[in-house]
């Protein structure tokens, strides 16, 4: 078993390796994550103001968003990807006359459905833990007034760890990452407080 593991994952970064896909997988986890905490950051502060007393609702919403996300991405990426991989095997195939090495072929296969995994299952990571106080709350663990407290609590936690490991990436400041992320989080939620206050008056 720690022998199959082993060879799966020097596979994995042989693939990689080949495909220099790692910079794009790491994108496209850090901008749909953030999708998906902004978008139930958005919908549980919007049902707050709301008043909306019933976690089914706000599940209902927000999962209903992560499904959309999680299947839009998916399905985008792997058509994208497999398209600009398949132009560039055969940029390959042109360039070396039929000579292209099957390892390639292999690490193509297994980049498209790798990068439209990250990309469809990043949203909805973000997105379940947001909305695990809900959970709780629909099981009457908690009430639904803290349920929003800690959802939105999280949704900002989960925001500011994804600042901290983009500033990893860049070798930069991850703590300015991170507060300038949660500075997205606030603006968008001072906008949502404006629209309620335009609505409501």
């Amino acid at each position: 078993m720690g022998n199959s593991l082993k060879n799966l994952s020097r596979k994995v970064r042989v693939y990689l390796h080949i495909t220099k896909a790692s910079g794009i997988a790491r994108r496209y986890f850090v901008m749909n994550g953030f999708d998906g905490a902004m978008t139930i950051f958005g919908i549980v502060l919007g049902s707050w103001m709301a008043g909306v007393q019933k976690p089914e609702v706000v599940l209902l919403a927000g999962f209903g968003a992560c499904l959309a996300m999680g299947v839009s991405g998916f399905f985008g990426a792997f058509i994208a990807e497999k398209a600009e991989r398949e132009r560039h095997l055969k940029d390959m195939e042109e360039a070396t006359k039929n000579r292209v090495k099957p390892i390639h072929y292999d690490a193509v296969r297994f980049v498209v459905y790798y990068v439209a995994l990250i990309d469809g299952l990043s949203p909805a990571l973000t997105a379940t833990i947001s909305l695990t106080p809900f959970i709780l709350a629909s099981i009457k663990i908690i009430s639904i007034s803290n349920a929003y407290f800690a959802s939105l609590a999280l949704s900002m936690t989960s925001l500011f760890l994804l600042g901290i490991y983009l500033g990893r990436i860049a070798k930069g400041n991850g703590w300015l990452y991170g507060v300038t992320m949660i500075a997205v989080g606030a603006l968008t939620a001072l906008v949502i407080l404006l629209i309620q206050l335009f609505l409501g008056a």
